[in-house]
Order: structure tokens, then C-alpha cells, then sequence
């Protein structure tokens, strides 16, 4: 926690200096999320620049591949997962690490559309798992030592246990929260 992680300092890099072609690369960004949200990873590149408000040349001047642009939308969202961590910090330690695993939650949502289209072995996924577990860990190590969570839980078995519970197709909103809610509660002390 603390200090800028890796996934930020990479969208520094990619985003444009200048302020007209930082703001084509941000709306961009945004009309990708939103149309990969809605239609998978399948979604058009053309309707995305169509969104943005650009033409499709403005596209691949910021983004030359399809992966570029979704490496670029995943980083965006292991940046804000990173960013949680150091705004629940102040909590108490119980509660800390469980907000941290409800934002969790919602990046597991938009993970699986994005890595239906994210070549897995980019030097960027890999840096994002680093980001993502060192996120999470001092979090998880505060409720340990306050004795809120298992003491032989790792961050890594955390990780897998909420990805999988939240990928789960549910027959509601209410049956969600309650596996969900099991499955943190299992790793309580």
C-alpha cells in the first residue's frame, strides 16, 4: 500500500502527453470498458471509436491491436483494485480487508470479459497479478495479526476462492451476496 503501483506507472506511460490525444486516449478507454462490458470481447473497434467520439484512425494511433486496447482497460482496472487497497487502509483490519475483497468483486466481473480477449502471456497480465496480490496482501496480513482472518490463508488462496465464487452464475442478486458472504466467511478465525 502506499506509493504508485506498477499498473499505474504503465498507463502513465501509454497515455498521450499532449491534452487533445490525452482525452482521445481517455474516451477511448472509457467507450472500450463500456462496449466490452455490453458485448463481450467481441466488441467492435469501430463502434468503440464511434462512442469515443473518433475516428477509427485515432483508435489505432493510440491502441495499433485489439490487445493493446483490452491490456490497456485491464491495467486501468487492476490500477483502481490497487487503489482501493490504500483508501480502505485506515479501516479496522477485519473491515479493511473485507472492502478490499467486495472492490475485488466487481473487477472479478469485468476480468472475465477482458480476459476472454487478453493475451495471458503478456508481460502485462503478469505484472498485473503482481500488482493485484500485492494489493491485497498487507491487508490480509493486518486482519491476520488482529486475528480476524485464518492465519494460514494466503493471498493467493484468497484470490482463487472470491475469483470463483464470483464467477458463478447465481439465480439472484440475494443468493450472490449470501455465497459470497459464505465463502469470506470461511476465512475468518
Amino acid at each position: 500500500m502506499g506509493g504508485q503501483n506498477r499498473a499505474t506507472t504503465t498507463l502513465e506511460e501509454r497515455r498521450p502527453r499532449r491534452a487533445d490525444a490525452a482525452r482521445n486516449f481517455d474516451a477511448l478507454v472509457a467507450a472500450g470498458r463500456e462496449a466490452f462490458a455490453e458485448d463481450g470481447s467481441g466488441a467492435s473497434l469501430e463502434d468503440i471509436a464511434r462512442r469515443a467520439g473518433v475516428g477509427i484512425g485515432t483508435l489505432y494511433r493510440n491502441f495499433p491491436t485489439r490487445d493493446d486496447l483490452i491490456e490497456t482497460l485491464y491495467l486501468r482496472e487492476v490500477a483502481a483494485l490497487a487503489d482501493a487497497a490504500d483508501e480502505v487502509a485506515d479501516l479496522p483490519p477485519r473491515q479493511a480487508f473485507e472492502a478490499w475483497l467486495d472492490r475485488f468483486v466487481e473487477y472479478v466481473g469485468t476480468k472475465h470479459v477482458l480476459l476472454d480477449g487478453l493475451n495471458r502471456e503478456s508481460t502485462v497480465f503478469a505484472e498485473c497479478r503482481g500488482v493485484m496480490l500485492g494489493a491485497g496482501e498487507p491487508l490480509l496480513r493486518r486482519a491476520q495479526e488482529d486475528g480476524a482472518v485464518k492465519a494460514d490463508v494466503a493471498i493467493a488462496d484468497v484470490v482463487k476462492l472470491i475469483a470463483g465464487v464470483s464467477a458463478v452464475a447465481y439465480d439472484d442478486e440475494e443468493q450472490r451476496r449470501r455465497v459470497l458472504g459464505l465463502a469470506i466467511g470461511s476465512l475468518r478465525s
